[in-house]
């Protein structure tokens, strides 16, 4: 067994999906940090991350007939399932001193590495009632609340480091603009350094040569920012002080994404196209990509895992020998599919009593309901996609995704795709997951037939799902964007909707979906079943075989942390 050398990369994320039954992620963020730790463990790099809690979890989503969601705390106990640290940190909120303890998650590779997860918890007695629900529930709350939140991770996560590893962390990866806030930490702490009987003086440089940042957000909405007399109430006159001489502020408030870029000695984007768009919103930063992967132990289902151990012995420990998938005999890919497929429609039947038909076409669209993912854009012609159906070949439709609570568009998106469903149910059955989490991900990622994308360009930073379909097999059919713009090469890896031009109208999107499905997708499935799974086949060869976090752990060694390899590189 070989041991990880102490942790010399400390990864901060104000979300990260460690298993199902810990609720600390709402979706494709904290599915992307879990993955990036899995694959950091099983490639031995010396690592240990930072995230919160959340006793009450994200949400537990309800629907009713009508498409209507309901929210319901997730709860879990810490105490249960982790092991408590001994040290105990302090961060002041409002003036107040708020204590945090931690809860340790090991993450096991497959050489036996570990990287540990370092879970920040404020519900102590010594705590007043407000300050002991703070880590309670993920992108919960208020801006008073968010913003203390991001404190606790901050500072509170860089002193536990600290007290943990002291003075072995050299570098701070910030995993969105959530835990900026540990740059004034850094800040700070040399600030103390430089005191040598002389003025106290503002190391920015040194503070960036430590600091690595990964933005996901191709829109301004999308980042977090705090006025600036709410910053004052809650960090405290000298935190702001501080944030003034280092000139952080956008304006009048505090944007995380500016403070984190301001700190920021290497910058990224999630995807390429996704780098292109963030140098355009901030073109006095130097900004990379490093295009997101998924981990393939995880997300690769059973049937196709057993396949790849047959054909491919060496894919566990080295995703790159996925491209020889390309030599896997079709009836083999075919079979594997099947029983993926069996096994998602055996739990869609256990769970809402729908019986979907294993030899139909089935479609998946299953990720967060955000108003740009436009998940009702398959029943924008509802009379075509009957005819397609009726014509061409029977349709299936598989639907999942959470709404954020206060997110009433997104509310408004699925109960549009229910009752559009519902216009069209005796004509195509369609199911919609009540609760997509990561158990879902993983069926039905792997269960359909056809993974379908329709986001608004140029929104949709990397997008992650259609990679774990990849590696089970399943074809894209997606508006080039993100990853995708990538990953397709048509009618081989899977489909484009419309083009891959910027500029094109987007209108033009939905004729080119109902025609691709008319005219090539569905009779290429029912007609010409070969060509089909060799385009399965081309989708792990091709795509399985680079969207992985193995690959991308390893550009991060690389570029961003600028780490000798002395980690456990696959040869």
């Amino acid at each position: 067994m070989k041991k990880t050398s102490s942790p010399r990369v400390a990864y901060f994320s104000m979300e990260i999906a460690l298993e199902p039954d810990i609720p600390t992620y709402s979706g494709g963020l904290g599915i992307l940090a879990g993955d990036t730790l899995r694959s950091a463990a099983d490639l031995g790099v010396p690592l240990a991350a930072v995230t919160l809690a959340y006793r009450k979890g994200y949400f537990r989503q309800l629907l009713d007939g009508h498409g209507n969601q309901f929210e319901k705390p997730q709860e879990w106990s810490p105490e249960q399932q982790l092991t408590e640290v001994k040290p105990r940190v302090s961060v002041e909120v409002e003036g107040r001193q708020v204590t945090v303890r931690a809860w340790k998650y090991m993450i096991a590779g497959v050489n036996n590495d570990t990287v540990p997860v370092y879970l920040l918890d404020t519900n102590l007695p010594e705590n007043s009632e407000y300050d002991r629900g703070l880590t309670d529930s993920l992108y919960g709350g208020d801006q008073r609340y968010r913003l203390a939140q991001e404190i606790v991770l901050g500072f509170g996560g860089f002193r536990l480091i600290e007290k943990l590893y002291p003075g072995q962390i050299e570098i701070f990866h910030m995993n969105e603009g959530h835990s900026a806030l540990l740059s004034l930490s850094l800040l700070e702490r040399r600030l103390d350094q430089s005191f040598a009987g002389r003025l106290k003086q503002l190391d920015i440089d040194g503070v960036r040569n430590m600091c690595i940042f990964t933005t996901h957000t191709p829109v301004p909405a999308g980042h977090d920012q705090f006025p600036r007399s709410l910053v004052v109430q809650v960090l405290g006159r000298e935190d702001v002080a501080l944030l003034d001489e280092a000139e952080a502020w956008a304006g009048d408030a505090l944007n995380m994404t500016y403070l984190a870029l301001r700190f920021s000695g290497y910058v990224n984007g999630v995807a390429m196209r996704h780098g292109e768009v963030s140098r355009g919103m901030f073109p006095s930063y130097d900004i990379s990509a490093i295009t997101n992967g998924v981990h393939a132990i995880t997300w690769t289902s059973a049937p196709f895992s057993e396949l790849f151990d047959s054909y491919i012995p060496g894919w566990r420990t080295d995703n790159n020998y996925l491209r020889y998938a390309i030599g896997i005999p079709l009836p083999s890919i075919r079979q594997a599919h099947a029983e993926a497929k069996a096994e998602l429609f055996e739990v869609i039947a256990r769970s809402f009593g729908v019986q979907l038909d294993a030899k139909i076409f089935t479609i998946g669209f299953a990720r967060r309901a955000s108003t740009y993912k436009r998940a009702d854009l398959l029943f924008q012609n509802a009379e075509r996609l009957r005819k397609i159906a009726r014509e061409v070949g029977p349709l299936q439709l598989v639907y999942g995704g959470k709404a954020h609570p206060h997110d009433e568009g997104g509310k408004n998106l699925i109960r549009r795709v229910i009752g559009s469903a519902a216009g069209l149910a005796d004509a195509i059955r369609t199911v919609y997951v009540e609760n997509y989490d990561m158990r879902w991900g993983r069926l039905i990622t792997s269960g359909v037939d056809l993974w379908l994308n329709n986001p608004m360009r140029p929104q949709e930073a990397s997008g992650t799902s259609g990679m774990k379909a990849a590696l089970n097999g399943v074809p894209s059919f997606s508006v080039v964007d993100g990853w995708w713009a990538e990953g397709h090469i048509e009618g081989v890896t899977g489909w484009s909707i419309g083009s891959s031009e910027l500029a094109e109208d987007q209108s033009l999107e939905l004729g080119a979906l109902y025609d691709k499905l008319e005219r090539e997708i569905v009779p290429m499935f029912y007609g010409r079943p070969s060509r089909f799974t060799e385009v399965m086949r081309y989708a792990i060869a091709l795509n399985g075989s680079f969207f992985n976090t193995q690959r991308m752990v390893l550009q991060y060694l690389t570029n961003a942390y600028k780490m000798p390899r002395e980690v456990a590189v696959p040869v």
